[in-house]
């Protein structure tokens, strides 16, 4: 049966209030779907800006780091030019890039021996230190942040340079530091810390640019990084490391200088040796009361050795002059007017060739001890030397490439006493000879050459007798020297300024010492006959009249001086540069002096040698 018109109704209205009730569900579910899309749209949007500052971050960082490496790419010429541009912007905005002073607390050597000891991580913001270096590497990991390797008296410290301790606005601290380069020379006021990492270095409130490096720096390659062993620090006696300098060309080490002992610290380190050498030899002769003395650089007469002179003119005067080849002469004028012990470290000049071991000008010790003879000093030069390879090494025997660095470095070993061998007896016994006793005859000379045609050695003319034996004992004793070794009692015609043998007629009171098969030192009792001592010059005025530009000429204002008196005297030389060059293992003698003689260049050097 079918309901009525009430039932019909009724049912309508439940109908319509169900409807009514899912059509509000709906709208709530699509309300909430809607407002979670749009969450994911926002958080998807959200990360994709994260991501793109994360990736501007990145990409920000990576220019400031890469900053330093187009710099280095750069023609060296436009470097230069680009440097002086902004150089000439500073001052155009009224900044003088060059200032006058700045003024350092400690040195930084000092800093690391102070603050060396700090815990990881340690800051003494506190603490107010300056510090002044050249910059030899540049790094950033921000526009805020960067790193710099600061060098100074051959030690290094991290410059840790932050925007936020700089007191200086982002964009300014930016510009500041985009414009450091290596090279360049600053001053920093800051406090001592380390990282985390444990590096030593100063966090700086206040950096300035001292000097500017203007060229390009060299720089070792990463190949070459690569493969360099870390060495320890170089020392006297030990070899030396070529491997590891970034700067490795010869020819712009020795003409520039500045630029080797800027790169390679090692050559600091040699220098300082070879100072070490002059402060040592003068503290023991000043300790034996020796007077240090200065004796003139020109003269009228080139004497005191067998050398080619350099000439130079006086114009006031109008009279040729000599530069010295040794400052013997007048020292022992000294000892004739009553100064017993003088010694004299400087410079003497031969107009010779330059090789491996001899340099135009170089530099000598020369001393004179009234009341001695050459034994005596015999004994002073074992001692000498012996105790100055011990102090400066630690013991008596060094190492040395004598055969060139490729090669196995040899022993020499300073252990008094030192071999002693008799010129004359040792040649003989070593050669086979039987020199005629008379060295001063025609029969002497004609055995000699024969000798030399014997043996192959060469002998260019004039072949006078000392120039003979020169020869054969240079071929026959001086090859044996290795290990310190004095050859002894020199014949009368190699020696016109020692005095003669008091046992051996035809001999002098002389000796020389050989270290590396190379004369070291010469010295001998000194010859104080002035009738002899002409004679001697007299000789020696045949051999020049023969053609031997290097024997003595006469010096009469020295003969004179002999005829007031010189005492028994015992004289000494020694060659600086060669000493230095066995304690710091240099095959070269350039090596060992600063600035060098160089042959001329075709063409001015290159601004910047960036790749070397």
């Amino acid at each position: 049966m079918e309901g009525g018109p009430v039932e019909e109704a009724a049912k309508a209205v439940s109908d319509m209030s169900v409807d009514a009730s899912s059509g509000e569900s709906q709208s709530k579910n699509a309300r909430k779907k809607e407002l979670k899309n749009k969450q994911r749209e926002e958080e998807r949007r959200r990360k994709e800006e994260e991501k793109a500052k994360l990736a501007a971050g990145k990409a920000s960082s990576q220019s400031q780091k890469s900053g330093a490496a187009d710099d280095e790419d750069m023609d060296p010429t436009q470097y230069f030019q680009n440097r002086l541009k902004y150089l000439e912007a500073q001052k155009t905005d009224g900044t003088n890039p060059y200032p006058h002073k700045f003024q350092v607390t400690m040195s930084i050597t000092e800093y690391i021996d102070q603050y060396g000891g700090l815990n990881n991580g340690e800051h003494l913001e506190d603490v107010a230190i300056s510090l002044a270096g050249r910059i030899m590497s540049k790094r950033s990991s921000s526009s805020k942040l960067f790193f710099y390797d600061m060098h100074g008296d051959g030690a290094k410290v991290q410059v840790m340079a932050d925007a936020s301790k700089s007191g200086m606005e982002d964009a300014e601290f930016s510009r500041l530091h985009s414009n450091v380069k290596r090279g360049d020379i600053i001053g920093i006021s800051g406090f001592p810390g380390k990282t985390k990492r444990g590096e030593l270095s100063i966090f700086p409130k206040s950096f300035i640019v001292l000097s500017h490096c203007l060229h390009m720096m060299p720089r070792q390659k990463a190949s070459e990084n690569a493969n360099v062993k870390k060495t320890e620090l170089w020392v006297p006696g030990s070899t030396r490391n070529p491997e590891t300098y970034i700067l490795k060309d010869q020819e712009t080490r020795y003409r520039q200088r500045y630029l080797d002992l800027m790169l390679n610290l090692e050559v600091r380190q040699i220098f300082k040796t070879r100072a070490k050498v002059i402060q040592y030899v003068r503290k023991f002769l000043d300790d034996l009361d020796f007077l240090e003395v200065e004796t003139p650089m020109m003269n009228m007469i080139a004497g005191g050795a067998a050398a080619r002179p350099f000439v130079t003119h006086h114009n006031e005067l109008n009279m040729r002059l000599f530069m010295r080849i040794a400052p013997e002469l007048y020292l022992k004028e000294l000892v004739v007017g009553g100064l017993d012990r003088v010694y004299e470290i400087g410079k003497q000049f031969r107009n010779e060739g330059i090789d491996l071991t001899h340099n135009p000008e170089f530099t000598t010790c020369e001393f004179y001890m009234a009341f001695a003879d050459y034994n005596d000093v015999m004994e002073l030069t074992e001692k000498m030397l012996s105790g100055m390879v011990k102090e400066l090494t630690g013991g008596y025997k060094i190492k040395y490439h004598a055969k060139g660095l490729d090669n196995d470095p040899i022993e020499i070993d300073f252990t008094p006493p030192f071999r002693r061998i008799d010129m004359i007896e040792g040649l003989e016994k070593m050669a086979n000879l039987d020199i005629p006793k008379d060295l001063s005859s025609v029969e002497a000379n004609k055995y000699l050459v024969d000798a030399c045609v014997r043996f192959d050695i060469k002998c260019p003319p004039p072949q006078t007798t000392a120039r003979l034996l020169d020869k054969l004992v240079g071929h026959f004793l001086e090859e044996t020297c290795v290990n310190p070794t004095f050859i002894i009692n020199h014949p009368e015609i190699m020696s016109p300024l020692a005095k003669w043998h008091r046992s051996k007629p035809g001999l002098t009171e002389r000796f020389e010492l050989f270290v590396n098969k190379h004369e070291l030192c010469n010295a001998y009792t000194e010859l104080n006959d002035p009738v002899v001592q002409r004679e001697r010059f007299a000789e020696q005025l045949k051999d020049r009249q023969s053609g031997d530009d290097e024997a003595m000429a006469l010096d009469e204002t020295f003969c004179s001086a002999l005829e007031y008196g010189l005492p028994p005297t015992g004289g000494w030389g020694m060659g600086i540069d060669r000493l230095a060059m066995l304690l710091t293992d240099s095959q070269n003698i350039k090596e060992v002096l600063l600035f060098p003689a160089m042959k001329p260049q075709d063409e001015p050097p290159a601004k910047a040698p960036s790749s070397l």
